[in-house]
């Protein structure tokens, strides 16, 4: 029997789990009967965690169910065995809160490949400067660890992963009810910022400790 039988479950109860276990993973035959209901539930979930910001920038901010979803996808496609469990749970734990933060995956999406090169090729160091900003404080967000996302000549990649570190005193704040929450870059060729809707900002909110 495994922990984790849904994201649903985990959301209703409250939870906040921080980490995806050996055990949290399901038998890719069970997975496979549950993967369109389990499926549905991240998507239902993810709606209040997406914020767009300027033309072509999307966080996506992550939490314990949408990794567990996302190490059960590459698990169902790749099916690499119990080698490839703990590569997925290397990969995509690190990218769960843990505590007082918010972690986002952020994508750069232009479908023209020329356009993309040519864009991108503009944007290095981009993952150092995004930030929140509500009532006096700004948080700054710090990339991930694990690799260099942006290239020697200056070409940022397509897909970053931004970590939020708050405060105690940062966490009351967003979580305090009507906290007007900005989300943006203040890098010089990309300097968008966008307004998180209120329930965006109670999901997240809840990712605080």
């Amino acid at each position: 029997m495994t922990q984790t039988t849904s994201a649903e479950v985990n959301v209703a109860a409250g939870a906040r789990r921080r980490e995806v276990t050996r055990a949290d993973i399901m038998p890719l035959a069970e997975y496979g009967a549950k993967r369109a209901g389990l499926r549905n539930e991240v998507l239902a979930l993810k709606r209040n965690r997406r914020v767009e910001v300027g033309p072509v920038a999307t966080f996506y901010f992550e939490c314990y169910e949408t990794m567990w979803q996302q190490i059960h996808e590459m698990l169902w496609i790749e099916k690499g065995g119990e080698a490839q469990i703990e590569d997925e749970l290397r990969a995509y734990n690190p990218l769960i809160p843990k505590g007082n933060e918010l972690v986002a995956t952020v994508m750069f999406e232009i479908d023209d490949p020329i356009r993309r090169k040519s864009f991108l090729s503009r944007l290095g160091g981009i993952e150092e400067t995004a930030f929140f900003r509500f009532d006096g404080e700004t948080v700054k967000g710090v990339p991930e660890a694990d690799v260099d996302r942006t290239t020697a000549d200056g070409k940022a990649s397509s897909v970053q992963f931004i970590h939020f570190p708050f405060t105690p005193e940062q966490a009351a704040k967003f979580r305090r009810d009507g906290t007007e929450v900005v989300l943006g870059f203040s890098h010089e060729h990309y300097g968008h910022m966008a307004m998180l809707p209120d329930a965006v900002r109670q999901a997240l909110a809840r990712d605080l400790d």
